[in-house]
């Protein structure tokens, strides 16, 4: 999980979020949403290398199609090809040691779509509640 202020300008890394169930995983994005103001939400999406919808994006696809139903704010898919490996360089030029690195992995690589998301407009889709 990854956060970015009103002026778009600093992105906070947040704790990665556990998933239990569908109802935990709806409340808790929206208690973030509410307690941070959020106007929209990015959530990764894991196309393949060459851009094609696996098994593994169309469950992204689904959950957020039901996220655009709950919730009263924009839901986008943002590619995140490679974003685990740009991750992990980063983390890794920083020193950190491979336990380190296992722990903040996730929220980087947040970090880094939500990066993406505010400044590559056409790799961003738009999910409708349908």
């Amino acid at each position: 999980m990854a956060v970015s202020d009103s002026l778009l300008i600093s992105i906070t890394r947040l704790a990665a979020l556990r998933r239990t169930s569908w109802k935990q995983l709806l409340r808790d994005v929206a208690d973030l949403a509410q307690r941070f103001d959020a106007q929209t939400v990015v959530i990764g999406f894991p196309l393949g290398l060459a851009g094609d919808r696996g098994p593994a994006a169309e469950q992204v696809a689904e959950v957020a199609r039901k996220f655009a139903k709950s919730l009263n704010i924009p839901v986008y898919l943002q590619d995140e090809r490679l974003s685990t490996v740009a991750a992990s360089e980063r983390l890794r030029s920083q020193g950190l040691a491979k336990e380190e690195l296992a722990a903040r992995i996730d929220s980087e690589s947040a970090a880094i779509i939500l990066e993406d998301f505010l400044g590559e407009q056409q790799d961003r889709v738009l999910v409708k509640a349908d």
